[in-house]
C-alpha cells in the first residue's frame, strides 16, 4: 500500500492548486460546445468519457507508465524516447503548446521545491521541451509514488479539469458536473486496467474528430480557453 507521505505527495500532484496552468485548457471541448456537439450534461458526459476511454487509456496513460518506469530505472534515453513520442502525438499547435507549457511549469516547480542541494536534476533540466506526462512521471518516481497510483491521480486530475471546463463552457450545474465525475470514477479504473495491459505496438492515438476539433479551436472567434 502507498504510505502516508507518498499519498500526501500524490494529492499534491493531483491538486487543482498545482500551478501548471491546467485550468486554462479545454482540449477541444470549448469548440465542441461552439459546434453544438456538446450542449448538455449527457453530451458533455459522452465527450469526456469517450476521450478518456478511447484516447487517454490507449496512449497517454500507458506512456505515463513507461515514463515512470524509465525515471525509476534512471533510463534517460527511454525517457527521451517516450517524451518525444508523446509530443509528436499532439495533433494541433495548441495541444503541443499545452503539454510543453505544463511540463515546463511543473519542472520549474519541482526544481524550486527541491530542498536537497546535493540532488542531481540535470537529466530533468536537459529534456526540452518536456511534456507534462514526463514531468509528472518524474515527480511520481522521485516521490516514491507507485505507478498505478500516479496514473490514477493523473487521469482523475484530467477528468476534473474537463468537467470544470464543461461547467464554464456548456454551461452545466454543479450537480450535473459531479454526476459526470461519479461516472468518471469507473471510467478511470477501466482506463488504468487497459493501460497496464497494452504492449508498445498496441498504443494508439487515433481520434480524428477530436484532432479536427482541437485544430478548429485555433481560429475560433470567441474563446475562454487556450486549447
Amino acid at each position: 500500500m502507498i504510505d502516508s507521505l507518498a499519498l500526501t505527495r500524490l494529492m499534491h500532484l493531483a491538486s487543482p492548486l498545482l500551478p501548471v496552468g491546467a485550468f486554462a485548457y479545454s482540449q477541444g471541448l470549448e469548440t465542441a460546445v461552439d459546434d453544438g456537439n456538446v450542449r448538455d450534461a449527457a453530451t458533455a458526459r459522452q465527450w469526456i468519457l469517450d476521450c478518456l476511454e478511447l484516447g487517454l487509456a490507449r496512449f497517454e496513460a500507458p506512456i505515463l507508465l513507461r515514463l515512470h518506469a524509465a525515471w525509476t530505472e534512471h533510463d534517460v534515453s527511454r525517457v527521451r524516447y517516450w517524451n518525444a513520442c508523446f509530443l509528436a502525438s499532439r495533433e494541433s499547435a495548441e495541444l503541443h503548446a499545452e503539454t510543453a507549457q505544463m511540463g515546463y511549469s511543473l519542472r520549474r516547480l519541482l526544481l524550486d521545491l527541491e530542498t536537497n542541494p546535493g540532488t542531481d536534476h540535470s537529466d530533468l533540466a536537459e529534456i526540452d521541451p518536456i511534456s507534462f506526462p514526463a514531468a509528472f512521471a518524474f515527480a511520481a518516481a522521485r516521490w516514491n509514488i507507485p505507478p498505478r497510483d500516479a496514473l490514477t491521480a493523473y487521469l482523475w486530475s484530467w477528468s476534473e479539469n474537463q468537467v470544470s471546463a464543461a461547467l464554464k463552457a456548456v454551461p452545466l450545474g454543479q450537480v450535473a458536473g459531479q454526476t459526470i465525475l461519479v461516472d468518471a470514477q469507473v471510467a478511470v479504473a477501466h482506463a488504468i486496467g487497459r493501460a497496464c495491459l497494452l504492449a508498445d505496438d498496441d498504443l494508439a492515438n487515433l481520434l480524428p474528430a477530436l484532432a479536427i476539433t482541437c485544430a478548429k479551436h485555433e481560429t475560433q472567434y470567441s474563446r475562454l480557453f487556450r486549447s
